[in-house]
């Protein structure tokens, strides 16, 4: 029955593209990962045991990776050219 609903409300809204029950939880994923969410709780609120189940759900955006600090970008390292 939630299957069916949320169908409907996607043709309903004319989205054009396939939305199911499964969508939402890759959305709800993503979402929370993007905030900034720490994987393993997201694997706990999923319900997973392995964490590579969880993985595979994560489809994080580029500009979360791209905005993601190097922990080498903190260190105050001064290079020395070899004359």
């Amino acid at each position: 029955m939630l299957q069916h609903a949320c169908r409907k409300a996607a043709r309903d809204a004319a989205l054009g593209k396939a939305v199911s029950v499964h969508t939402r939880r890759h959305s709800f994923n993503t979402h929370l990962l993007e905030a900034g969410t720490d994987i393993r709780i997201i694997q706990v609120l999923l319900g997973h045991v392995p964490l590579n189940s969880t993985a595979l759900y994560a489809k994080v955006a580029t500009h979360v990776i791209t905005g993601t600090a190097s922990p080498l970008e903190g260190l105050n390292v001064r290079i020395t050219p070899i004359a």
